[in-house]
């Protein structure tokens, strides 16, 4: 634990990556093997389930500091960190704890069978054998919450200079549903396990923004262009007859999509495809809004299936017949790509016309069984992104125009003889996104931030005018800069009308214009309206709040 600790000392307390880089690396080269597995799981967000509640943590650290609950609250508002307030306000102790960082992931996680009073009785005694840094740490992984500015990419470069083993290789296999739990070090590094490589996915491969003019990537035609989806990024993977689902953020999501189920029965094993998951009813993309009330849900019920169904938008393949072929160029995938759609489609519409067969009161409603068996490709939830070829920029130009009409977000551009690669390399892919929607609104209620600005009030709600009062209609903590921050922290303090825990009304003086990337109608907003990615683009000190935007203004900007 106390090396584990000092890692993360020095980690936390340097801005240079080679000096994380270099850190980790002797850590990796020196530390335990089951020590070396667990700081893997958490700095890959891996951590075990939180074995008591931050009420109970807030209530047990009071219990031995000798301070009253309200004095900690104020506290942890100025802090902004549960686990480094906990470790701030208990006494300081000149104990030693001997245990390795993995016999106390252990008894953390052994610590959920615990009644109530063990777990108190084990939280005391431990935090009073911790000096101040090894107390943070416990405390963080205790609450769940270990970000210290390190990466998994990151991380992975130093477990492959410890290792040898090549960075590509291993941001492989550290992908998919391992635990600290489920493997051990040896197997998770150096072995093929097979078992757990059938529904392990294929790092993602990430676009860079256009900064500069699109001009400045040369001749057009060595790039193929597709709208870039407002979705869920996804790999959709069957193997030993099976179906993976994976979300961009490594998440294991097939339950939460039954429909894809079908994919079982037209798409053959040793098939990975990378793609976008997309709300899709009659024929049209829906908002990401509808997509948003099936995600985090724990039962997808028949209601919901009915209302949301959704289908796969699929833009590359990246395993066929059980072959790796990300190497392939990027044109030979997509060809593969659409003999695979080709084919599915083709098998799934000879089983509807199976099926319709062995019904003959279905056959008999039906004047063209071979049509009525071709509307049920609907069924299928597979779609193939379209790849587009332009003669020159303008052209690309103006099909990205068009992106908020076909529900997209912009262009995705891709050198036609580009492999796909690991993580966010420059170069062969980038996303060309439209200009955001904007608004001007007016301030009406902040709150303490967090980290380094816990002490200032930089969380923002606004509100737009709506029959002369103001109707709150997005949040926003980001965009200006450290002095602007300051000033407006200050005119909130001069200018609260009331107090609301740590959220403070207050008198409706300045204007902000805020930029988001989407907006759908909501019936889980007051203002009617919700906005994706809302954040602050400017203060404008220029502009009175009577003239600030409306709610009507905000509607008028739904696509219809």
């Amino acid at each position: 634990m106390k090396e584990f600790a000092e890692l993360i000392r020095i980690i936390d307390g340097t801005n240079k990556t080679n000096l994380k880089v270099a850190a980790l690396t002797e850590y990796f080269k020196t530390a335990p093997d089951e020590d070396k597995l667990w700081t893997v799981a958490i700095l890959s967000h891996r951590r075990p389930k939180r074995p008591v509640n931050t009420t109970l943590l807030r209530e047990w650290a009071t219990e031995i500091s000798g301070i009253p609950m309200w004095l900690f609250e104020e506290s942890y508002h100025i802090v902004g960190d549960l686990a480094e307030t906990i470790a701030l306000i208990l006494p300081t102790s000149n104990e030693s704890m001997d245990k390795s960082l993995h016999d106390v992931v252990h008894d953390i996680i052994n610590l959920r069978k615990k009644t109530e009073d063990e777990k108190r009785s084990y939280l005391q005694e431990n935090w009073l054998k911790l000096n101040y840094y090894e107390r943070f740490v416990f405390n963080k992984i205790l609450t769940g919450s270990f970000r210290i500015g390190v990466s998994q990419k990151l991380m992975t470069r130093a477990l492959a200079a410890a290792t040898g083993i090549d960075k590509d290789v291993l941001a492989h296999k550290l992908m998919g549903s391992w635990t600290g739990e489920n493997t051990t070090f040896q197997e998770l590094v150096y072995e093929d396990n097979e078992v757990a490589r059938r529904g392990k996915p294929y790092p993602f491969y990430l676009a860079y923004a256009i900064e500069d003019e699109v001009n400045d990537l040369g001749n057009v035609s060595e790039w193929s262009m597709e709208h870039k989806w407002d979705g869920i990024r996804s790999q959709t993977i069957v193997r030993g007859d099976e179906l993976f689902v994976w979300s961009r953020g490594e998440e294991l999501v097939t339950d939460k999509y039954p429909e894809l189920q079908k994919f079982l029965e037209v798409i053959p094993n040793g098939t990975v495809i990378d793609g976008e998951i997309l709300p899709f009813k009659d024929g049209k993309i829906m908002n990401f809004n509808d997509l948003q009330t099936r995600i985090g849900r724990k039962n997808v019920g028949k209601k919901l299936l009915k209302d949301v169904p959704v289908v796969i938008y699929a833009y590359d393949l990246l395993e066929w017949e059980g072959k790796d072929i990300r190497e392939l160029p990027f044109v030979e995938r997509r060809e593969l790509l659409e003999k695979l759609f080709s084919d599915a489609h083709e098998k799934f519409r000879f089983r509807a016309v199976a099926e319709r067969s062995r019904s003959e009161s279905e056959i008999e409603k039906s004047e063209d069984s071979d049509s009525k068996a071709g509307s049920d490709l609907s069924l299928l939830p597979l779609r193939l992104s379209e790849t587009m070829t332009f003669s020159s920029w303008e052209e690309a130009a103006a099909e990205r125009e068009l992106s908020t009409e076909k529900r997209s977000e912009g262009l995705m551009i891709k050198r036609k003889d580009s492999p796909y690669l690991v993580g966010r390399k420059k170069g062969d892919w980038w996303k060309w996104k439209i200009d955001p929607f904007t608004i001007d609104a007016v301030l009406t209620y902040a709150m303490r931030g967090h980290g380094r600005r816990a002490n200032l009030y930089t969380d923002y709600t606004f509100g737009l005018w709506d029959d002369g009062e103001l109707v709150t209609f997005a949040k926003a903590y980001s965009g200006l800069t450290d002095a602007e921050f300051r000033k407006v922290d200050a005119w909130i303090k001069r200018n609260t009308l009331e107090r609301f825990g740590p959220v403070r009304s207050v008198t409706p003086h300045h204007v902000f214009e805020i930029a988001f990337e989407g907006i759908a109608p909501s019936k889980r907003h007051k203002s009617g309206v919700a906005t994706r990615f809302p954040r602050i683009v400017r203060w404008r000190t220029d502009k009175p709040i009577e003239e600030a935007n409306t709610l009507d203004d905000l509607k008028a900007m739904i696509p219809k």
